[in-house]
């Protein structure tokens, strides 16, 4: 199997179009009123899915926790240490929750975390080399 893609159930659909395509920068061109968003992010399928349309598609009811919560993270990378903290005074001026600070951790990446409107966890960090050599040495 291969790593096609993933996507987030969510509540107010609206809000979370407008965080991931105002804030974040992902390239959303369906309306707000829609019930799922497909998009392909740097070779990724990223889907924004309805939480009451994947519940009446699947026959089942789901919980959903309210606020920051740990059950995943998605994890976003900027070239330079810099941008890391730019990145995240940006964001949060425009909305995101602050989780943790920009911080240069042991292994040599600066990172921090955000959460989106619905609480999801959201990573932005380098390694302060550009995506396509990030990797190397690791």
């Amino acid at each position: 199997m291969r790593l096609d893609g993933f996507g987030l159930l969510v509540e107010d659909m609206p809000k979370m179009i407008r965080f991931y395509r105002d804030v974040l920068g992902f390239e959303i061109k369906e309306d707000e009123s829609t019930s799922n968003v497909y998009l392909v992010k740097d070779g990724t399928l990223f889907l924004l899915y309805g939480r009451k349309d994947f519940e009446a598609m699947t026959g089942r009811k789901y919980e959903y926790l309210k606020g920051p919560n740990g059950h995943f993270e998605m994890a976003l990378y900027v070239d330079t240490f810099s941008e890391v903290d730019e990145t995240f005074k940006r964001v949060i001026s425009q909305g995101a929750t602050p989780i943790l600070e920009p911080t240069t951790e042991p292994w040599g990446q600066r990172t921090c975390y955000i959460a989106d409107p619905e609480g999801n966890l959201i990573e932005i960090g380098s390694w302060d080399r550009p995506y396509d050599v990030k990797d190397e040495g690791h």
